[in-house]
């Protein structure tokens, strides 16, 4: 019976086991799924989970609970030696420890893109995770708890000005869906007014969006801008120490919240962790039936498989030379389809089918009842776009539980409005246990210089 391992539980590696688990005759393979989280994340939902749309438990699909013939170890592939078959895993509790296979499926994702930043790696958070998503909605809803007993000025802005760098389509949805949630929190402090409110969308590049047209996209900047939000467009952040943003434009501000979303990155188990062929990105080397290809010996790597983020996919419905999958969802749910396929065709002798797929559209939410759609030249804006976003994305997201939960999720959201408690202890639960109650002494805080910080001058990052 072949041993099959598969790195990474994310869209490409969870389809491709659940497509097995559905394929394969008893006792014709064993499955091994290696994972740090015990669980795959709907990433589409993110932005909505920080606004509190979506309970962020729903946008986690179990990978126990679905997958119930499949070997599920919690913990990373650190180490792949491909020539041995053999694989290290590094558990989330004990020592490294060396794990043979038959046949190997990398799909362990991509990591967010980051630069050499002043500040970045202390003062921002990214957006790959339920956790992340937690901190955000946590973080803007304790902003407005501490700007309410705030005079007015600079320093109630800065506690509720929020940066977002990236304005792809992750950046652009947490965007819109924060700037709703906050306008819609105005309602319930009326101490405060929109004119507290400091929003900022960084983009290096010179429009957003990049998958949609450059109509729609500028259609979307003016929107968030009608709304009152600071869109910087050609713009590098050069610093970002103690949350004070420095603009590759010379403009500068205190910021409360700074949400990273500026890219992929291929991930470093991959990238250097392996003696699998990869590409200049780092990504792993496949030919479009998802088999790995050695480009320099030109031959397919026996047992050796790669789909989604981490992957370089040729895009078959492209006339364009060297054209490669967009690293997004709809294309790693699929990839994961096919590759179960195509391995359980090897397996009986059968050759693998190439990876086609057409581009079914894109859509994003621009926060609650807010969105745009376009397929081809079909364009879709505002609330009915928002209908089209939620729609697809619920039936996208796997298993009918999590479909059903979503769903019921939303319904309270519409008789009652949105839910703005905050668990402010979540990151420190053992504070009131440790100090019974006992408040916490008052500290002096000395006042801000009023001197105007000149622009940290550092090499460009991006």
């Amino acid at each position: 019976m072949k041993n099959v391992l598969i790195i990474g539980g994310g869209y490409a590696g969870f389809y491709t086991a659940w497509g097995l688990e559905k394929k394969l005759r008893p006792g014709e393979a064993q499955v091994t799924v290696v994972e740090p989280r015990p669980f795959m994340t709907y990433q589409p939902f993110l932005p909505e989970a920080a606004a509190g749309s979506v309970e962020p438990r729903h946008v986690a699909v179990s990978l126990r609970r679905k997958l119930t013939r499949t070997n599920v170890i919690t913990g990373r592939v650190v180490q792949v030696r491909h020539a041995e078959k053999v694989a290290v895993i590094r558990p989330i509790d004990g020592p490294d420890r060396e794990y043979p296979y038959d046949i190997v499926v990398v799909t362990a994702g991509a990591v967010t893109r980051t630069f050499p930043i002043p500040g970045i790696l202390d003062e921002a958070i990214g957006l790959k995770s339920a956790e992340e998503a937690v901190a955000i909605r946590e973080s803007l809803l304790g902003a407005f708890e501490r700007a309410s007993a705030m005079e007015p000025g600079e320093e109630r802005r800065r506690t509720l000005s929020v940066t977002v760098v990236g304005g792809g389509f992750s950046g652009v949805e947490v965007f819109g869906e924060l700037l709703s949630l906050a306008t819609f929190l105005l309602s319930k402090y009326p101490m405060l007014s929109p004119a507290d409110l400091d929003f900022h969308l960084v983009e290096a590049a010179q429009r957003i969006l990049p998958e949609v047209s450059d109509g729609p996209g500028a259609w979307v900047v003016r929107e968030l801008e009608r709304r009152g939000a600071h869109v910087h467009l050609g713009t590098q952040l050069r610093a970002a120490e103690g949350r004070h943003i420095v603009l590759s434009t010379g403009e500068e501000y205190d910021t409360g919240l700074l949400i990273w979303t500026a890219g992929n990155a291929a991930n470093p188990m991959t990238a250097r962790h392996t003696d699998l062929p990869i590409d200049q990105r780092g990504l792993l080397a496949v030919q479009a039936d998802l088999r790995v290809f050695d480009d320099v010996e030109r031959r397919v790597v026996e047992d050796a498989w790669g789909a989604g983020d981490n992957a370089a996919v040729p895009d078959l419905t492209q006339d364009a030379a060297g054209a490669r999958t967009v690293p997004n969802a709809q294309h790693a749910v699929r990839q994961g389809r096919r590759l179960a396929k195509n391995l359980v065709r090897t397996l009986r002798g059968r050759q693998p089918v190439d990876y086609v797929h057409h581009n079914l559209g894109v859509v994003a939410t621009l926060g609650l009842g807010r969105g745009i759609f376009q397929w081809r030249g079909i364009v879709v804006k505002g609330f009915l776009a928002w209908v089209m976003h939620r729609g697809y994305h619920v039936l996208a997201v796997p298993t009918w539980d999590r479909k059903v939960r979503v769903l019921l999720g939303w319904i309270p959201g519409v008789l009652f409005g949105r839910d703005i408690v905050s668990l402010p202890d979540l990151r420190d639960p053992r504070e009131l246990f440790v100090t019974g109650g006992e408040p916490p002494r008052a500290v002096s805080v000395p006042a801000r210089s009023a001197e105007v910080r000149r622009p940290v001058q550092i090499e460009d990052a991006a």
